[in-house]
């Protein structure tokens, strides 16, 4: 479905994606594992058309987007929630769903779709954004790339900052959305949150992929989180 190879990007003169790669199936939950800095979050930036790719490229079911325009990418159906949510706080709740409803033209029932799964949000519907509550602004952030109906789904660290409930309640979307066959590329630090929803696991290194295996044999063997992370 979602196919990234030997993608350059930099930042300024510092090259921050060094060849790299991953692919991403339907109703799969891809996880970036790494140190700060190791570039998890320019993959998902350089996949949106954030970051230009100097060479590389970016294929959804074998279209390629790096020559597209950043605000194009979501109309080919990828949805991106980032790190520190970037909600427009001074609109409703209702408001910033719109937006993501207006991007692909996307149907009420995609907006029921959204809400169902956080029911929360129904009851702050008329509530400016910038006044929920940290957990209630990453249901919105989701939710409202939801909205797109996306079949891709990038998240930047979604449970940073919540509580235990609400990690609860993310971990439940993440995994009832995998399970309606949305791909999902997940950026999380907290190494619990992945075994619990991850299918495969990519360790980010240097700008590079070191290495991509099935979660259970993270399970099986905990070094591993040492050996390309430095925990364990």
């Amino acid at each position: 479905m979602l196919e990234v190879k030997d993608l350059d990007v930099y930042h300024g003169n510092s090259q921050t994606l060094k060849g790299m790669s991953l692919s991403l199936a339907k109703g799969e939950v891809l996880c970036l594992l790494g140190r700060n800095g190791a570039g998890k979050t320019t993959t998902l930036k350089a996949i949106m058309g954030l970051m230009p790719a100097r060479a590389g490229s970016v294929r959804l079911e074998g279209e390629e987007l790096t020559k597209l325009s950043p605000h194009e990418v979501p109309k080919r159906g990828i949805g991106y929630v980032p790190q520190g949510r970037r909600l427009f706080s001074e609109l409703t709740v209702r408001e910033n769903l719109e937006i993501g409803l207006m991007t692909r033209k996307s149907p009420r029932s995609v907006l029921e779709e959204a809400l169902a799964l956080f029911p929360r949000l129904e009851e702050r519907m008329g509530q400016v954004s910038g006044t929920l509550s940290g957990g209630e602004q990453q249901m919105l952030a989701t939710a409202r790339a939801l909205c797109i109906d996306p079949s891709v789904i990038l998240l930047d660290e979604p449970t940073e900052g919540l509580m235990p409930s609400m990690i609860a309640t993310i971990r439940e979307v993440v995994m009832t959305l995998r399970d309606r066959g949305k791909a999902i590329l997940l950026v999380e630090q907290r190494v619990e949150a992945v075994l619990s929803v991850a299918d495969r696991v990519c360790f980010v290194e240097n700008g590079r992929a070191q290495a991509v295996m099935p979660v259970q044999a993270l399970k099986d063997d905990p070094s591993l989180l040492g050996r390309y992370v430095g925990v364990g």
